[in-house]
């Protein structure tokens, strides 16, 4: 029995994996948190993965607060590149599966049309750029790895935008949402889902993969969705980024492209209204 390390179990994606997992009795699961899969101190994790000696490995931890990255670089480079880079070495050497989840953040926003998995990239803040060596060193080192690049990813677990819409909607008359940042959300339980439709498949085709919900949607439209299933009654007002300044720059354009990974693995990608929906039932 083949047994599947996921790291970050508690993060959205960790999360979902878990649920998803009891459909997947044919593999032995290692969800390990970060007490168990120490992302953020390399001699540490490393005995960890002999001690685990796992058969495949799902990499879904990461240090994910953008707008902290920006004074937390080190931080950000250990867990999102260094850290990586040994996976991918141990995943090499051991003859390990690894799917390694990366982020829309590598692009500078600069396009206008749906991005390819080979558009050039060029992040715009340290989250994105420590994300981006993650990715180059994970290939590098395990050029038979997969990653999966996704987007404004959301779940009932964990914190996330649509979370924090649905508590300042129950809490506030009127709320402001930026109107320019253009994408398209990824519901945790999708993705998860896509990782191990790639696991079951007789193909195994390394490379880098887009993956996200159906859509092209701004920040705003997704709030306007999230106020239309809660039946909540707050004013939701777009507005341009500039009227809501953050440390971390983000991308004003970044909708992924998913075609590769819909043809290759045969996926059917759900419109985002549609998993969106799963949230209110």
């Amino acid at each position: 029995m083949k047994k599947v390390l996921v790291t970050g179990a508690n993060g959205q994606l960790g999360s979902e994996l878990l649920v998803l997992s009891s459909k997947y009795s044919q593999y032995e699961w290692f969800f390990a948190d970060r007490t168990q899969a120490t992302l953020n101190d390399l001699s540490t994790l490393k005995r960890q993965l002999i001690q685990i000696a796992p058969d495949i490995i799902l990499n879904c931890g990461a240090y994910t607060a953008v707008d902290k990255a920006e004074s937390e670089k080190e931080s950000a480079y250990i867990v999102n590149y260094s850290a990586v880079e040994l996976i991918a070495k141990y995943a090499q050497d051991n003859d390990v599966k690894l799917i390694h989840i990366s982020t829309d953040y590598v692009f500078d926003g600069s396009s206008s049309v749906a991005l390819s998995e080979e558009a050039e990239t060029n992040p715009v803040n340290v989250y994105g750029a420590s994300k981006r060596a993650g990715e180059v060193a994970c290939l590098n080192e395990n050029p038979n790895s997969i990653i999966i690049r996704t987007s404004w990813v959301y779940s009932k677990f964990g914190n996330n935008f649509v979370k924090t819409m649905q508590r300042l909607m129950q809490e506030k008359e009127s709320i402001n949402v930026v109107n320019d940042q253009i994408g398209s959300p990824t519901y945790a339980a999708d993705l998860a889902q896509a990782m191990l439709d790639i696991l079951e498949s007789p193909n195994w085709i390394p490379g880098i993969y887009n993956y996200s919900n159906e859509g092209e949607i701004s920040w705003y439209e997704f709030a306007l969705s999230i106020k239309e299933f809660g039946g909540y009654s707050c004013t939701v007002e777009g507005i341009p980024s500039v009227l809501y300044p953050t440390p971390a720059k983000r991308p004003e354009f970044s909708l992924l492209d998913k075609k590769k990974i819909k043809t290759i693995y045969n996926l059917v990608v759900p419109d985002y209204k549609e998993s969106l929906k799963k949230l209110f039932v």
